[in-house]
């Protein structure tokens, strides 16, 4: 029996090694453990009296049957029948007085072989619930990775078709995507020798005089990284006759883990047809105003002659002359205007300059003005106080700003200029305690021909031509001009300059009344 045993072993190990079970039904392969139940029955009771502990090997045909995974309740059953069936011969051969060794084999373990077939189904169970589990989230995370891929697509060829340039970055300022129309523009701001690298610090970007260069820090990628939000931010990129005019905005993007800033999506816009429309508008009113001078010149000196001639006027005459006069004398206000807007948009002549002294100069010609008006001046500016700046351009900026400041305050009040050089920069900050105006209407006030509500209510001369004078002067200078106000609280209108040569050795004095 035991050789018989041995042989039978020996055939299903071949069994095993040369049958094409590949070929065969899954449940085929279950014959080998079977079998093998067949074959430790021979060799198990053939050497009883020699190794009685062969029954044991029977845990390997349990395991193969409990962990294929089929004929679930013919596994089970035959986990406990087929050690049951090996371990009964010596106990049939010891009757009527087995030993409780042959007990033990036939009761204890069959229900060992059993639990341990249950415990391996229970186990393969979960295992292959948790394997279909991870095929379906698997097969889940495959559609929403091909789904991403095709929306990565569609995003790529929109954003490539668009002819505005997009470049996200990340908190850090490094680049997270980037368009075909931006990669462009980066070209076009490259030098010629094409000896600098590709970062923004190596951009040939100027401001709207068109020859400033425009510093790292206030580089649209920078003021982005530095958490700014900002639009229309006119700058010129690249030089000589490929310059071109770029408008760019750009937004922040909020962190998903603390809500803080976690990038931003700067656009770049080519603006340079309409910068050249507008140039052109310019010239044309520029032209036309100058036509308009010489006939208004002649008009109001003959007016004047006629008024204070040796001659007797007829008090009707006397008035319609008067009414002319004084209408001839606003068209030549809003030809002057006109004139002074149209000079706005030229080349500023920049040079080092005081500002100091600018400051000194506008308030003491506003000071008539602030008299009628019953305004206060107030000067807190220290002297020197350097910026490379055209004194005439600026001069007229600065004139704009306190006149409108001292016009906006019909009740009275007072109008305060204060200066500072901060990191490399100047901020004039020319303040006032008038009528003040809405957060819309701020947001509007350097826009041309615009007027508040209540400057038009209380019928205060003017045309809205000063303070867009002002933003293009400004910008000319590579500077940038802001206004913040409310309503019957007054507005603060604050002026940033390129500081230029550090400041020289000096005392701030006590605020300056004038």
């Amino acid at each position: 029996m035991f050789v018989t045993g041995v042989v039978l072993h020996g055939i299903l190990f071949l069994g095993c090694l040369l049958v094409p079970w590949e070929r065969l039904s899954p449940s085929a392969g279950l014959a080998i453990p079977i079998l093998d139940f067949v074959a430790l029955w021979f060799t198990r009771n053939g050497a009883f009296s020699a190794v009685p502990g062969l029954i044991t090997l029977a845990i390997f045909p349990v395991i193969w049957l409990s962990a294929s995974g089929m004929l679930s309740r013919t596994s089970l059953i035959l986990s406990f029948v087929g050690p049951f069936l090996i371990a009964i011969p010596p106990v049939i051969s010891h009757m009527p007085r087995p030993t409780s060794s042959d007990i033990s084999s036939v009761l204890l373990l069959p229900l060992m072989m059993f639990a341990m077939a249950v415990s391996i189904r229970l186990a393969g169970s979960n295992a292959r619930l948790q394997q279909r589990r991870v095929s379906q989230r698997d097969q889940a995370l495959r559609q929403l990775l091909a789904a991403s891929r095709e929306r990565e697509t569609l995003l790529k060829t929109i954003l490539d078709t668009i002819d505005v340039g997009i470049v996200a970055v990340d908190s850090k300022g490094e680049t997270l995507l980037i368009n075909n129309q931006q990669n462009a523009f980066i070209k076009m701001a490259m030098p010629a020798e094409g000896s600098r690298g590709p970062g923004e610090q190596d951009w040939l970007v100027f401001g709207q005089d068109r020859r400033t260069p425009v510093p790292l820090e206030k580089g649209p990628v920078r003021r982005a990284v530095q958490g700014e939000t900002y639009s229309d931010y006119l700058l010129w990129f690249g030089a000589g006759t490929g310059q071109r005019a770029i408008s760019t905005a750009a937004r922040g993007m909020k962190s998903e883990l603390d809500d803080g800033f976690g990038g931003a999506v700067i656009v770049f816009k080519d603006v340079t047809d309409v910068v050249d429309a507008l140039a052109a508008k310019d010239e044309l009113v520029a032209n036309v105003s100058h036509e308009f001078g010489s006939p208004l010149t002649s008009i109001l000196g003959n007016i004047d002659l006629v008024l204070r001639g040796d001659q007797e006027l007829q008090p009707a005459t006397r008035l319609g002359l008067e009414v002319a006069e004084r209408n001839a004398e606003r068209l030549r206000a809003l030809v002057e205007d006109l004139l002074s807007s149209a000079a706005a948009v030229e080349s500023v002549h920049l040079r080092r300059t005081d500002l100091a002294g600018l400051v000194e100069n506008s308030l003491v010609s506003a000071r008539a003005q602030a008299d009628a008006a019953h305004v206060g001046l107030v000067a807190d500016v220290p002297a020197p106080l350097w910026a490379n700046a055209d004194p005439l351009r600026l001069g007229q900026a600065l004139d704009n700003l306190v006149s409108n400041a001292i016009k906006y305050s019909p009740g009275g009040g007072l109008v305060t200029i204060r200066a500072e050089r901060n990191d490399g920069w100047v901020q004039l900050e020319v303040k006032d305690t008038g009528m003040g105006m809405t957060t819309d209407e701020s947001a509007r006030i350097f826009t041309r021909f615009f007027r508040t509500n209540a400057a038009r209510q209380a019928a205060i001369p003017g045309v809205g031509l000063g303070l867009s004078i002002t933003k293009s002067i400004v910008e000319r200078h590579g500077g940038s001009i802001s206004c913040s106000s409310e309503p019957g609280s007054g507005s603060t209108f604050t002026v940033a300059l390129p500081a230029g040569q550090p400041q020289e050795p000096s005392q701030a004095g006590a605020p300056a009344l004038y």
